[in-house]
């Protein structure tokens, strides 16, 4: 019988932010639990090897920063290794099968595991997973956890609040709205951008949303982002946190938003292949668009593009409706592909320095410090009070979100997606049908029978790996 590997729990996770000072470092701790632990083992603490294969290169010259702090107060040192882009798996596959291999590396999720699991150490007795605000987000297998998620981001609609203001002002709208906060489910968002597309003379844009971006390699926000929409309900409705065959019974919510992306945007449905993402957002960012999906990554591409005319305060998030009954009470989509695992093949006095340099990262005043002005993340840990989180707006919007108890959080589970192949299926299929090569129903014939298939293969796979 196949094991059963969760990642998020269901409903979406709440985010319970800690009282101030209900929680100290005492940094001396931390110390004197690595040099024990070392001791224990029979080996120096000066001897203990921590390498951490880093996963994106632009965090690269973050985590140097970071060893180098580590090592400064405790005479330990990190090596940083980062993967070329596209070429994490690969740098893992070569880097693990050396004599001195990784001793922390990533995964994105529950897929990720059945491929790595047997270099994943049980972290289910260490403080660190003790410390996550929503324990299920881990990886587990059985009773171990065995990826721990170490970076919270969310995605949503970003709208320029200057623009729709403006909109709410024209005396020839046909709409009723007078504030976003009325705008709650996909019916009220239709209506709203549809009436903004009559005027777009008026308001100065483009298009209400930022082009649609179809080149090469750039449909990330559509195959993945947007498509986790109904892949949550149709989990959240069932129960499970996968599976092997796709209903896609959600199928018309994700027409019907990805409808009016397409048909309100800057650039016609037959053109998008033409345009990127940093496309799209220099149009929303350059005042062309009122609107863009991307996530609270995005203001700092917004606010470095020259020419921006968006100020920090004017960027609000909107969540992804799309039409599923109750849906007023949805929130943005929040979550992670991004969780660390210890090598389990590592020497046990290795693996307890990576451990003790993670509790320092996420526990310790120096390390929360680096964690949110170098590497600019939102923490999933209770360690981290509010003001402690990054403070650009998108940012901070996310953590609100998520403290939230009137909203349900949309977790990302498309770190179940079967496969990349999957995906670049999906976003081609997706084209197809903009230029009216294909019909929506081939889009879903094609989601269900690309699901199925990939699937199989990475059972059969995982197989091969036992």
């Amino acid at each position: 019988m196949r094991e059963r590997i969760r990642s998020s729990a269901r409903p979406g996770f709440r985010w319970r932010l800690q009282e101030r000072g209900k929680f100290l470092v005492v940094s001396g701790m931390l110390f004197c639990l690595v040099l024990g632990t070392f001791a224990g083992c029979g080996k120096k603490a000066e001897e203990a090897r921590i390498y951490y294969l880093n996963y994106k290169p632009e965090s690269a010259d973050s985590w140097k920063k970071v060893a180098k702090a580590y090592k400064a107060e405790t005479g330990i040192e990190v090596r940083i290794l980062t993967a070329a882009s596209g070429s994490y798996e690969q740098t893992l596959k070569s880097e693990i099968a050396k004599q001195n291999p990784p001793t922390l590396f990533q995964i994105n999720g529950p897929v990720d595991y059945a491929k790595w699991k047997n270099y994943c150490r049980d972290l289910s007795d260490t403080r660190l997973y003790s410390w996550l605000i929503e324990p299920d987000m881990a990886v587990r297998n059985g009773d171990g956890v065995y990826g721990i998620p170490y970076v919270v981001e969310g995605y949503g609609i970003i709208y320029n609040e200057s623009i729709v203001q403006k909109y709410f002002s024209l005396p020839s709208r046909k709409t009723d709205f007078g504030s976003m906060d009325e705008i709650n489910n996909f019916g009220k968002l239709k209506a709203l951008v549809e009436d903004m597309s009559r005027h777009l003379k008026e308001l100065g844009i483009e298009g209400v949303f930022a082009s649609t971006s179809f080149s090469e390699g750039e449909d990330w926000r559509w195959h993945t982002h947007l498509a986790n929409l109904p892949v949550y309900y149709e989990f959240s409705g069932k129960g499970v946190s996968d599976e092997e065959k796709l209903d896609f019974s959600y199928e018309e919510n994700l027409r019907n938003i990805f409808d009016l992306y397409i048909n309100n945007s800057c650039t016609a449905r037959g053109e998008l292949a033409s345009r990127t993402v940093d496309d799209s957002m220099k149009e929303f960012a350059t005042g062309k668009a009122a609107m863009v999906q991307n996530g609270n990554w995005a203001w700092n591409q917004i606010s470095q593009i020259d020419g921006n005319q968006v100020e920090e305060e004017a960027v609000k998030f909107l969540p992804i409706y799309t039409g599923v009954s109750g849906e007023e009470e949805q929130g943005l989509c929040i979550g992670t592909e991004s969780y660390i695992c210890v090598n389990s093949i590592a020497s046990e006095a290795d693996q307890q320095a990576s451990i003790a340099f993670l509790e320092w990262l996420y526990g310790s005043g120096t390390g929360k410090k680096y964690v949110t002005d170098s590497l600019g993340f939102i923490s999933p840990f209770n360690t981290f009070s509010y003001e402690e989180s990054p403070n650009d707006s998108l940012a901070r919007q996310i953590v609100s979100n998520m403290s939230d108890s009137s909203k349900k959080t949309v977790n990302w589970d498309f770190t179940a997606f079967p496969s990349q192949s999957f995906k670049v299926e999906l976003g081609n299929s997706l084209y197809a049908y903009c230029k009216g090569k294909i019909t929506w129903e081939k889009v879903v014939e094609s989601v269900k029978k690309n699901w199925a298939s990939e699937k199989a293969l990475s059972l059969e796979e995982g197989k091969e790996d036992k």
